[in-house]
């Protein structure tokens, strides 16, 4: 979902946590994660994820990204199908390929908190403006800049893009996304967690001041323990790999985690071991480590 140019390396080695529970789950991040900057999947980790499902370990994708972006790695899901979109919006079977995804669970931000946070937001960060993203749209403000690689199906202020009786007032908003000419990437996120609190969930995975604000308590973390619990996995039981701030919960929450060589500085706090960059295949350096340790056990 973004270009991950420019984020702070690595300075260490990779590192491999101990092996402790075996795993049962992998849960991976896509854009400076899994895929390489120009958005491919290496030959290396098409064949290690293949590996990984045959071996009996599940895989997800776990992304910000909305479901309708998601052709990047549709011919690589195996057995279940799912990934997890819009940073745990939504839960996504992929069988259908691109265009013909179906939404399995959908964590809606209410509207209401939804302009809860774009009124205190706009109070502390004067010049913010907002494209509001939902199940099958996306809808911004005019003055919103050209981040994304698409058309937004329409324009006007985000009051009226989240007014319950605007044309699109029946569907599902996964999050809004807010950007600001001016400010620094995290001064921006760490002020909007401040002015917007408990009402909504902000965290970023751009190298601009953008921010993604899904509802209370929704993020990737979250959405992979309601998918792992249905399945009888613990946390101990998933690998985790990330490079961005919406990953570090995701990161913390699973057993054993891996920040990839360019994430950034929060990432590489919040994981139990680092990994090479994406550009180097780390997801899938680690993978086969992974396979190898059952081979041994």
């Amino acid at each position: 979902m973004r270009d991950n140019g420019g984020v702070t390396s690595a300075i260490r080695e990779p590192e491999t946590p101990a092996a402790t529970t075996p795993p049962r789950l992998i849960a991976t991040d896509l854009d400076g994660t899994l895929l390489r900057d120009d958005k491919s999947v290496s030959p290396r980790t098409v064949t290690a994820l293949a590996a990984a499902e045959e071996a009996g370990i599940e895989v997800f994708f776990v992304t910000g990204r909305p479901a309708r972006w998601m052709d990047v790695v549709s011919d690589h899901v195996h057995g279940h199908g799912l990934a997890i979109c819009g940073n745990g919006a939504a839960v996504v079977d992929l069988h259908g390929g691109p265009g013909a995804h179906r939404f399995v669970k959908v964590r809606e931000l209410p509207r209401g908190n939804a302009l809860d946070a774009v009124g205190l937001l706009r109070d502390a960060a004067p010049g913010t403006v907002y494209a509001v993203e939902q199940t099958y749209g996306f809808h911004q403000e005019p003055a919103y800049p050209k981040l994304h690689m698409e058309t937004p199906d329409g324009l006007a202020p985000v009051e009226e893009l989240l007014a319950p009786d605007s044309p699109t007032g029946a569907e599902p908003v996964l999050k809004i996304l807010a950007y600001h000419p001016e400010m620094e990437p995290d001064a921006f996120l760490t002020l909007a967690r401040l002015a917007i609190g408990d009402r909504a969930t902000v965290t970023r995975s751009s190298p601009s001041a953008l921010l993604e604000i899904s509802g209370p308590g929704v993020s990737k973390a979250s959405t992979l323990a309601l998918c792992c619990a249905e399945r009888g996995i613990s946390h101990e039981e998933v690998v985790a790999f990330g490079d961005m701030p919406n990953d570090v919960e995701m990161l913390t929450w699973a057993g054993r985690s891996y920040a990839m060589g360019n994430a950034h500085p929060d990432v590489l706090a919040a994981a139990s071991g680092r990994t090479v960059a994406n550009n180097d295949d780390g997801v899938a350096v680690v993978i086969e480590q992974l396979l190898n340790e059952r081979t041994r056990a």
